[in-house]
């Protein structure tokens, strides 16, 4: 097993390494000046990260995706559809409540907001959106118009907030919607889609496999304005992102704490799995023993993944956040982009997403192409959440025209582009967002605006991250189709001009 693991670590060491060098690098300098102790808590940090997301990889590999697969394939083969449709509404919920991308997003928010009402708002959310990703899959629907459904409802329920007053929750309401497709959501998410489409066929297999986790991102949004609307939370945010004071405490309440949310998650998950197993699956014993060492990869690398990224980077963003506020304007957000572009290789989610893609399309969407596109999508989306926070405007300002921009592409790109680009867009916001990234902007705006501007500025980070890509991939897709056509036409315009001599006739 160790010969299949090695390969995990080597890439999770490279997407890694370069956010932990220009942290490190920044934080020697005078500008941030971190201090021994937060240098020696991050540099070990970044190693268990680097450890549990090779085993988080290595867990999906084995265990997440196939579970996933075989769940959908399994259900879709009794041709039952109101089972499937129970089945998979429950799973949603339960599989979204225990998501610990939420619990961390609720637990920095409690002041603002019930975090239980959060958590059930969020899973009934994503919970009725899975159900609308499984029928756009049996009954062939067009994914376009149903997030065009789904994000005119969203825009609506934000208008009205907005004439309620009521509109500071809304950077909250976008953000859930981008931490709840976390590590342990996702492989699954999208696993069970692939599986039901390879199994009800039809000519859009491929299209079909993706698209749910872009549904299920809408879900929350939705569910979360319409809480907010009856919220009477106090908006005054006030972080709290200190560096722990005793770390070896510190290390193991979380560590204990994270045991027992990844363990309700993925412990969801296989009871599900079992019961299916037992009445409908009946997969031979091999496939049962890669799948229960998959598991157990998957709960350790998760269970070491958080806790570095609570004990060590959340406090460090959060520092460096502070420290480069007294920097210039344009410095803070060039950094942010770099930032952005070298974060989300870490996140563990985007390289199953990138593997599943890849093998989907043939190649025809590479791994590399797919990076670089999520790589500068969310590097844009974090500096433009800076100038938002330099400048303090709302956060419509960006995503109501570039969700119509991303709309209007789905139009004019091929359904699949379309399907891998809303995708990505959940896949991206992952837990490295919410701990790092989001404490990084909370940082930056209390030391220009106050505790007061966090929730309505440094809020709807996430929701960026999430939006961004689809913009950028859907652009990969639509050059893609000019380049073919070009092609297309220089073949021809040879065929057309090529001379008698060398045409030849079979008599």
């Amino acid at each position: 097993m160790f010969k299949n693991l090695l390969p995990k670590l080597t890439e999770s060491l490279i997407s890694v390494l370069p956010v932990s060098i220009i942290v490190l690098i920044l934080g020697l300098t005078p500008i941030t000046n971190l201090t021994l102790k937060e240098t020696v808590i991050f540099t070990v940090s970044s190693v268990f990260l680097i450890i549990g997301i090779g085993l988080f990889n290595l867990g999906a590999d084995l265990a997440m995706s196939p579970m996933g697969e075989h769940v959908g394939s399994g259900l879709a083969k009794t041709r039952k559809f109101g089972l499937l449709i129970a089945v998979c509404f429950i799973m949603g919920v339960i599989i979204t409540v225990a998501e610990p991308d939420l619990s961390v997003l609720a637990s920095q928010v409690k002041a603002v907001i019930n975090p239980t009402a959060l958590i059930l708002t969020v899973g009934i959310g994503v919970g009725a959106f899975l159900v609308l990703g499984i029928v756009k899959i049996v009954k062939n629907t067009n994914l376009s118009s149903l997030l065009m459904f789904g994000y005119m409802l969203l825009f609506a329920l934000c208008a009205l907030l907005v004439e309620t007053g009521r509109g500071g929750f809304l950077p909250l309401a976008f953000d859930s919607g981008g931490v709840t497709t976390g590590p342990i959501t996702v492989p699954f998410l999208m696993a069970l889609g692939i599986g039901i489409a390879a199994t009800v066929g039809g000519q859009n297999t491929k299209e079909n496999s993706f698209g749910s986790v872009a549904l299920c991102s809408i879900g929350p949004m939705v569910a979360v304005a319409a809480l907010s609307a009856f919220s009477t939370g106090n908006l005054n945010y006030v972080p709290d992102y200190t560096i722990y004071g005793n770390l070896l405490d510190a290390t193991l309440s979380t560590l204990g704490h994270t045991c027992l949310e990844v363990g309700r998650a993925l412990g969801l998950i296989v009871v599900f799995f079992t019961i299916l197993q037992i009445t409908v699956l009946k997969l031979p014993k091999t496939k049962i023993l890669q799948i229960v060492f998959g598991v157990i990869y998957t709960f350790i690398g998760l269970v070491i993944f958080l806790t570095a990224v609570t004990v060590g980077f959340m406090p460090v963003g959060f520092r460096l956040g502070d420290a480069l506020s007294s920097a210039k304007p344009v410095y803070v957000i060039l950094f942010a982009f770099v930032l952005g572009a070298v974060t989300v290789l870490a996140e563990p989610a985007v390289h199953v997403l990138n593997k599943q893609v890849e093998h989907l399309t043939g190649g025809t969407i590479s791994k590399r192409s797919l990076m670089i596109a999520l790589s500068v999508g969310v590097g844009l989306s974090i500096a433009l959440s800076v100038v938002r926070i330099i400048f303090k405007f709302s956060v419509l300002y960006y995503l109501v025209p570039g969700y119509l921009i991303a709309l209007g592409l789905s139009l004019c790109v091929p359904p699949i582009y379309t399907a891998i680009a809303f995708d990505s867009g959940g896949v991206a916001s992952g837990p490295l967002t919410s701990t790092f990234v989001l404490p990084f902007a909370v940082g930056i705006c209390t030391a220009l605006n106050g505790d007061s501007a966090v929730l309505q500025l440094a809020f709807g980070v996430v929701a960026m991250v999430a939006m961004t890509p689809l913009i950028t991939i859907q652009t990969l897709g639509f050059r893609a189709i000019v380049a073919r056509k070009v092609r297309e036409r220089i073949a021809i315009k040879r065929i057309l001009d090529a001379d008698d001599e060398q045409i030849i006739y079979f008599s």
